[in-house]
Order: C-alpha cells, then structure tokens, then sequence
C-alpha cells in the first residue's frame, strides 16, 4: 500500500509539472507571438509607407494626406500654430521664433527635462531653453496651451553654404478650438512682447562692422561684430551741462516716438552730426548715446564698400534699435566734391586724346569703390533709410565747412552738434572723474586759462591722469596749468569773432 500510494503521488507531482511546463512555454509563445506581429505590423507599415512615398506619384501623395488630415481634424479638438526659425526669401531668422524662445526659457527651467544653455552679457550668465522635442504648458486666462520645441532633418546628404537651411528647427504651440480667437488676438502679442523684453535686458550688445563684399557668403557674413563694452556716459562725458541735457532729452524723445512717426508718415531715425576738432569727444558721445539708449552700433566703412547697391544691401541687414555711424564722412570718400568734379570731368574728357581717354576709363573701372553722394543720401533720408526702424544716424567730421550743404540739411542731419573745446563746465567733470574732487582753489586760475586756451578735451583728460603711482591731485592741477599757459603762449588762441561769425553764417546757409 504504501508503494502505491508513493507512486500515486508522484504521477499527480509529475502531472501538474507537466501541465505548468506547458502553461508556461505556452505563455511564452503567445508573448512572442504577439510581440512578432507587433514588429511585423510596423514593418509591414514602414515598408508599405516607404512604397507610397517613393513610387507614388506627389499629387496622390498630396491628396492623400490632406484627406487624412482633414479626417483626424475632424475628431482631434485642438489646433496647432507653426513658427518656423527662418522664414523669408533671405533665411532670416524669424523674430518671432526668438521672441518665444526668450519666452520660454523660464518655464523650461521648471517643466522641461532636457535643456540647452547659451551664455549671455558678459559671458558669465546664461540662459536655458527646452531642448529638441521637449514640451512645457503655459496657461492664460485659465486657459491651458503647450509649446513644444521640434527639430526635421534632411532625407538625404546636403551641402549648402546656410548650415541653418540644412534642418529645420520650429516650435509649435497646441490649444483647444475653442479659445482660437483668444490666443491669436491676446496670447500671442504678449508672448511677443515678452518675448522681446527679455531679449533686450539678455542680449549681449555688439559693435558692428562691415566686412568686403569679396567675402560675403554663408560662412562670412556683411558684419563682424565684437561684444560692445565702452563704460562711456552721459555722467562721465566732458561737456556744458545744459546742452548735454539738451540731447539726452532729443535721444529720449526720438526712442518714446514710435506713434509720433507713425502719425506724421516719418521713418523712425533720426540723425546727427558731430563736428569739432579732433579729440573733443565725438566718439565717446556715441557711445554715450548708445549706451544710453542700449542700442547696437554699426561703424560703416563706406571704403570697404563696392558700390551703392552693396550700400543697400549692408542696410538691410542692420536691426532696429541700432546707431549707423560714418566716422569723418569728409574723408571716407571724395563724395563732397562729387558734382564739381563731374563737370570737371566733361570739359577734361572733351580736350583728351581717344588714347588717354581709353586708359583713364580703365583706371576709374578698377577704383575699389564707387559709391557716390546720391547713394548715401538715399541711404539717411531715402526710401531705403525705412528699413528696420528705431535707428540712429551719426556724421562725424573735423571739419564742416567741407561737408556738402545737401548731405547736412534738415532731414538728413536733424541735430547738428559742435564739440568745441574744452570749457570750464567740461573741465569740472574731468575733474570729477580723474580726480574725484568736486572744486579746488585751483579751479579759478584753470577757468581763466580754459577761457582764453584752445585745448581740447583729450589733452586735458591726459593732464589730468596720474603719471605715477601716489601723485597727488594738485600735482595734476598744477601739470594742467603748466600745459595751458605753454598752449596759450605757443599763439594756440580761440578764434576771434570774426572767424566764429563766418563759422556760423556756413552753418545757417547750409541749414537753408
């Protein structure tokens, strides 16, 4: 008996191993049977995906998914907004895909996962922004929105001299059909604006200049630039203190006067022309100016450049917000003397030989540049100097009775500012600067001086700096005073009367 029932019980142990072995290796097949068709299945599909793509013709193509798309619309309840990081026949890069990415730095840093940093400013800080196919909700009005950050790449190898044009990049924003208005009319402008602001207050400001059009291409743009960093100020800037008010109210006004230009039918710029002798400050007001203002600077080299229309073309691709300065424009070209030398030019032509006539014209085609008066007067006042908007144009020159009375009338040059020599309200805030000192018993004998002394801003400022270390400040004064006496009894005087109303008679004719 007990043999048997031994043996009873190892049949049933035996059975039910069998019966679980089964169970599990059935359980097994049917999981990989099921995991094979689901990769048969998508095989199938790429494969029958890849057939209609290459093989059918592009207009079923085209039917095909427009009638799938309009099928899922149909049941999907939300919409969706593409805006593309460049756009236009140019591939510029879009502002408003800028704008959103400044917009949603904030709240990637809270929502996103996966980041991407760019250093900003001084090179010490940085911002964060959602990386590639990344999404973060945004809300507005109690209204619930998603962007999400996208990147396509080409099919196949290209070469192109945009690397930019080689993908596509864009953020798309979904919502539900029933607040399109709102978003379109009220979300989007102030995501824009936003957007916008942040840029400003993270934007790392830049010196522009041009670079020769020999070396235009996608690797080598119209401007270099490096990091703008001069500390120059209104504060720090040597002159009278009435008429420097006076201009920080004009650039105040000109950057609140959006609606003001727009009302009158004006081109949002303004121009100005600073004219003195050299070493008066006309640099350092621009970059006071901009400073002030934090705007960009664009120092255009009119050499560098081939002819009026690669002119143009370097005004397009400036930016608002932005001061184009031409340093000593009596010297850049010979554009003053311009329309004398063409009549000039006629009669020399007409009592030339064929010969001559043929190698001066071979010599004038190979002149680096041909830029002309008309073209840069079309450029500051024109209809080309609407491009871009918020935009100020700077002349500077030694000299402005050699200025053509067309390039500095009113219009083009709408403040006409002289840097003179220094005077005593000039001098007290040189002194405030080099010497951190506010009056001293030297300051009389210095404005006596200053009053009958032609020196400029520059020499003074170099008097006034420590030779070496522990000078003291009336050491400096006194180095000041030596120098004005030696510049005064060297016959350097202001100019008299005469010469101060003929000065300005030239600048109310040319105003005329």
């Amino acid at each position: 008996m007990l043999i048997q029932f031994a043996a009873h019980n190892i049949k049933l142990i035996t059975r039910k191993f069998r019966e679980k072995m089964m169970d599990d290796f059935l359980s097994k097949l049917s999981s990989a049977m099921a995991t094979f068709t689901f990769f048969y299945s998508t095989a199938t599909f790429v494969f029958i995906y890849a057939m209609f793509r290459d093989h059918f013709p592009q207009h079923l193509q085209d039917d095909i998914q427009k009638y799938s798309r309009k099928l899922v619309n149909f049941a999907y309840p939300y919409s969706q907004i593409t805006f593309d990081e460049f756009t236009g026949e140019y591939m510029r890069r879009s502002e408003a895909f800028t704008a959103i990415e400044n917009y949603l730095s904030d709240k990637s840093v809270v929502s996103a996962k996966r980041l991407k940093a760019d250093a900003v400013k001084d090179g010490q800080s940085l911002v964060l922004s959602m990386d590639y196919h990344e999404e973060v909700a945004d809300e507005f009005n109690g209204i619930k929105v998603w962007w999400s950050s996208n990147r396509t790449t080409p099919r196949s190898l290209q070469f192109s001299l945009y690397p930019a044009v080689d993908e596509r990049r864009y953020y798309k924003l979904t919502f539900h059909n029933r607040h399109k208005q709102i978003i379109t009319e009220s979300y989007l402008a102030r995501v824009l604006n936003e957007g916008k602001a942040i840029k400003q207050n993270n934007r790392l400001r830049k010196l522009y200049t041009n670079n020769p059009s020999k070396d235009w291409n996608g690797f080598n743009p119209k401007w270099s630039y490096v990091a703008f960093e001069h500390p120059a100020s209104f504060d720090t800037l040597a002159m009278d203190a009435n008429k420097k008010q006076e201009i920080i109210n004009d650039i105040n006004k000109f950057k609140m006067g959006r609606d003001y230009y727009q009302s009158i039918g004006k081109a949002w710029k303004r121009g100005y022309l600073l004219y003195g002798p050299p070493g008066t400050g006309k640099s350092t007001m621009i970059a006071a100016m901009a400073n002030h203002l934090e705007y960009d600077i664009y120092d255009l080299e009119l050499t560098a450049i081939k002819d009026n229309t690669e002119l143009r073309r370097l005004l397009i691709d400036t930016s608002g917000k932005s001061i184009l300065v031409i340093e000593d424009i009596d010297c850049s070209l010979d554009l003053m003397g311009e329309r004398e030398s063409k009549k000039r030019k006629i009669k020399e032509d007409s009592d030339m030989d064929p010969i001559s006539k043929k190698v001066k014209k071979e010599m004038e085609e190979t002149t680096d540049s041909k830029v002309t008066l008309s073209g840069v007067l079309n450029c500051v006042d024109g209809l080309w100097s609407s491009c871009g908007g918020e935009r100020i144009i700077i002349f500077t020159t030694n000299y402005i009775e050699n200025l053509d009375p067309a390039l500095i009338r009113r219009g083009r040059m709408d403040l006409l500012i002289e840097m003179p020599f220094c005077c005593f309200e000039a001098f007290k805030v040189l002194a405030k600067n080099y010497l951190k000192i506010n009056s001293h018993i030297l300051f009389e004998q210095i404005g006596e001086l200053l009053g009958k002394t032609n020196m400029t801003p520059a020499d003074v400022a170099e008097n006034l700096t420590p030779k070496f270390e522990g000078e003291n400040v009336e050491l400096r004064l006194n180095r000041l005073i030596e120098a004005l006496k030696a510049t005064k009894n060297g016959g350097a005087c202001r100019p008299n009367q005469k010469r101060k109303r003929r000065n300005s008679n030239l600048i109310n004719k040319k105003k005329k």
